[in-house]
């Protein structure tokens, strides 16, 4: 994989954690956060839906940042994971942050073992298994807004859906120039977005200078994304089918590194 010069736009500790895998496998990058998380105010509503865990049958994580966020709450009013609800997470990373709370008290995640997404965790024999009770009530642990599939498709399903929106997705603040100049400076050759929404500040922030980085490989973590980026005008898209360190490894040695 001697070649390939990524340019990494994840939040800044997923960063950190990527490069360092990438590095060990021969791989350059270079960190430029297009997506940094804002907790939201702690709010009444909050703390009622929290105390009301046990009426749930199946609590679903969908991100990083909301596992930590909502274990944060969580660990304050239940110590021990309430009995009752099953888990899942949209990916393995999730998984892990939830298994810190979990895993000691015997309780595990579940998740889809290929894809990273909403139609990966929404085919999950073990999720169809958590809603075949009596009145099925789901919470969904997350961002301020976001796609509506998952809530949309499990309320077709028959399940009542709440969410638990803890905090928001911004992106940093940066010079105008400063995408085309990082690219250029590092002599990087492909760029990895880790949602939707990191597609989105990608363009946003490449502004004038999109045209150029769109022929660039751009690295996504599933075929939603892929379609979005394609629709976007990205020429070269590569779906890493998953968002782990393992699912990019694996794109990377399926597809040769591009030439300057």
């Amino acid at each position: 994989m001697i070649g390939w010069r990524l340019l990494l736009t994840r939040p800044a500790a997923e960063n950190a954690a990527l490069a360092a895998t990438l590095s060990d496998a021969g791989v350059f990058s270079n960190s430029l956060p297009l997506l940094e998380t804002e907790a939201l105010a702690q709010t009444p509503q909050q703390r009622s839906t929290i105390l009301d865990l046990p009426r749930y049958c199946a609590l679903i994580t969908v991100s990083k940042p909301a596992a930590r966020l909502g274990l944060a709450l969580l660990q304050r009013d239940w110590p021990q994971p309430p009995s009752g609800p099953c888990w899942f997470s949209v990916g393995a990373g999730t998984a892990l942050v939830l298994d810190e709370y979990l895993a000691p008290h015997g309780q595990r995640v579940s998740f889809p073992a290929e894809g990273d997404d909403s139609e990966a965790l929404l085919g999950l024999p073990a999720l169809q298994q958590a809603l075949a009770v009596a009145n099925p009530r789901v919470l969904i642990l997350r961002g301020q807004g976001g796609r509506e599939l998952l809530a949309e498709t499990l309320r077709a399903r028959g399940a009542q859906v709440d969410y638990l929106e803890l905090y928001r997705r911004v992106l940093p603040d940066y010079p105008a120039d400063t995408l085309l100049q990082r690219v250029r400076g590092e002599r990087l050759n492909a760029v990895l977005v880790s949602s939707a929404q990191g597609l989105e500040h990608l363009c946003r922030l490449a502004g004038a200078a999109w045209p150029e980085l769109a022929r660039l490989p751009l690295l996504v973590p599933s075929p939603r994304v892929a379609e979005l980026a394609r629709a976007a005008g990205a020429l070269q898209v590569i779906d890493c089918r998953g968002a782990s360190a393992a699912a990019v490894l694996a794109a990377l040695r399926a597809s040769p590194a591009p030439t300057l």
